[in-house]
């Protein structure tokens, strides 16, 4: 009889804390942090004279791919100054999403949704504070309430969920959006790492089962390389969304 025990789901994202209110969620975040700021603080201490390599190439490639793929295709030339804002969102999301499959940690500090809501409240207080900076307050609201060229009979119903999409959804379906999707990711590894220590287990008992061991396992292994890419993926799209939102604030619609 194969026994499989999936530990209470208390125990898979919850853990005791080191010292009080500080948890290992707290300490990737912190350490998601000093990592991020070492490697610009060492890459601003490099030789500028000579052709980059190391840690300064590393950050050049980060700051080109940030101002190539994110800035410029969303906001444009006048975006440029939000590139430290949106590379250290970028490096800080995808630091805290790597120890997912890192073996001390495993798990990734986003799979908590304390911090997914903190960046979305953070990027929500930006991109309407740009908003009234740039159009005013009266005219990004009214911007928001009534978009142009919609007839006037429709904003009836289009007025109150532009408002409540715009001020109250949105920040939370970009804290979700990463949450979710690096909890589930974190869900399946934990699965299947069960299901391969059950079945390998079993094999003790019956050579027969081998087979039946090795498979969960390689799915593992799959999926842990994939986490890296849903990593990667997860922090790209929270911050081209975030970068979007500043766009559409700076830049409303005529």
């Amino acid at each position: 009889m194969l026994a499989l025990e999936f530990p209470p789901i208390n125990e898979v994202i919850r853990w005791r804390d080191l010292f009080t209110s500080f948890n290992k969620i707290s300490l990737i975040a912190v350490l998601a942090a000093l990592i991020g700021s070492l490697i610009f603080i060492l890459a601003a201490r490099s030789d500028a004279t000579k052709s980059p390599r190391g840690v300064r190439n590393l950050a050049e490639m980060i700051v080109e791919f940030v101002e190539n793929n994110i800035v410029m295709q969303t906001i444009g030339r006048d975006g440029l100054r939000w590139t430290p804002f949106l590379t250290s969102l970028f490096i800080f999301i995808y630091l805290c999403n790597l120890p997912g499959i890192i073996p001390i940690f495993q798990m990734p500090a986003t799979a908590r949704m304390a911090i997914p809501l903190f960046l979305a409240v953070v990027v929500w207080l930006i991109y309407n504070v740009v908003g009234m900076i740039s159009q005013g307050p009266v005219h990004y609201f009214k911007g928001i309430m009534f978009p142009p060229g919609v007839p006037k009979p429709i904003y009836l119903l289009l007025t109150p969920i532009e408002l409540v999409s715009t001020i109250i959804i949105r920040p939370f379906s970009l804290a979700i959006r990463l949450f979710a999707n690096m909890l589930a990711g974190h869900m399946l590894l934990v699965t299947f790492a069960l299901l391969s220590e059950a079945l390998f287990q079993a094999t003790t008992k019956k050579f027969i089962l081998v087979p039946m061991g090795i498979l969960p396992m390689f799915m593992l292994l799959f999926l842990t390389l994939f986490e890296v890419l849903v990593g990667f993926l997860q922090a790209y799209i929270f911050t081209i969304l975030t970068s979007v939102f500043i766009a559409g604030a700076m830049h409303p619609e005529h």
